[in-house]
């Protein structure tokens, strides 16, 4: 069998064309494949670091201090990190693109563990003066509650001794008397009676002020009327009409005490009925008693 050379030659180089189609269409692949892997990385890893910006800057909103530096300085890293997220957004997945953006999350991220140790020192500090806060408060309660029970105890005691030290009187008597030829007698007649006596006796008080004491008697007739009148006494918004003022010297001992009060003439004749005798220290009565005329 003949065989043409130039037929041949043909065949031998469209053979080693297609064979180089056919490499080269590997390759072309195989490139393609790469090159795709390779993007597909590159987006994941500017997802990656988009990710851990966007993590930051969560975290400074999730931090707060009242100290001023150190809320300006996390503005300013709150700032930087928000320019370089934006920034990353807008920029091509690129190996030199998320190279330069995790060597400045790097920076970021050390300078950020620093300030966020500097504010978790601070907030240490602050809870340790907010609890030394809450006990010097408490400390404070404490000892206002008991200066309040003090002055309640002082109050009382206080009150104990004004009501201790108060002027008391006891055994009230009255009776009525008649004057023949210059002489008293003892009556129980209302139509013959011209004074009534009244006697009583202050007690012994050693808490009581030594003085000079006011003491007033009043006598009411069975038509409520004042014998006596002797006009009226102010004490404060009280008045008092009286029968009677004594002045007595108090020596903190026991003072017996009798006075004669002489019916007016407008009195007279005394009216039948009950008498209602008081004894007064300035607005307090002492005590009282009555008489009954027939």
């Amino acid at each position: 069998m003949i065989v043409n050379p130039q037929l041949f030659n043909y065949r031998l180089i469209i053979g080693s064309l297609i064979v180089a189609i056919a490499v080269l269409a590997v390759f072309s692949f195989t490139n393609y494949e790469s090159i795709k892997s390779h993007q597909l990385f590159l987006e994941q890893e500017k997802k990656l670091v988009e990710g851990e910006l966007s993590q930051m800057l969560v975290r400074y909103d999730e931090v707060s201090t009242t100290n001023d530096d150190i809320s300006l300085k996390l503005k300013e890293a709150k700032l930087s990190t928000k320019m370089a997220l934006d920034s990353l957004r807008l920029l091509k997945s690129d190996f030199s693109v998320i190279s330069k953006y995790k060597s400045q999350l790097i920076t970021l991220k050390s300078k950020n563990k620093e300030l966020f140790e500097t504010i978790s020192s601070l907030d240490d500090i602050n809870k340790k003066l907010e609890k030394d806060k809450l006990l010097a408060f408490n400390e404070l309660r404490k000892q206002k509650e008991e200066n309040s029970s003090l002055a309640k105890e002082n109050k009382d005691l206080n009150k104990a001794l004004e009501k201790g030290a108060l002027l008391t009187a006891n055994s009230f008597k009255a009776k009525a008397y008649q004057t023949v030829s210059g002489k008293q007698y003892e009556t129980k007649k209302a139509s013959k009676a011209t004074s009534i006596q009244v006697c009583f006796t202050l007690a012994e008080n050693a808490l009581a002020l030594k003085g000079e004491k006011e003491l007033y008697i009043q006598i009411v007739n069975p038509k409520n009327n004042v014998v006596a009148d002797k006009g009226s006494i102010e004490f404060g918004t009280s008045s008092l009409i009286y029968s009677s003022k004594n002045n007595v010297y108090y020596n903190n001992d026991v003072v017996d005490i009798c006075t004669n009060i002489e019916a007016d003439i407008d009195d007279k004749p005394l009216t039948k009925g009950i008498y209602y005798v008081s004894v007064f220290y300035k607005d307090r009565k002492l005590g009282n008693t009555q008489i009954v005329l027939d």
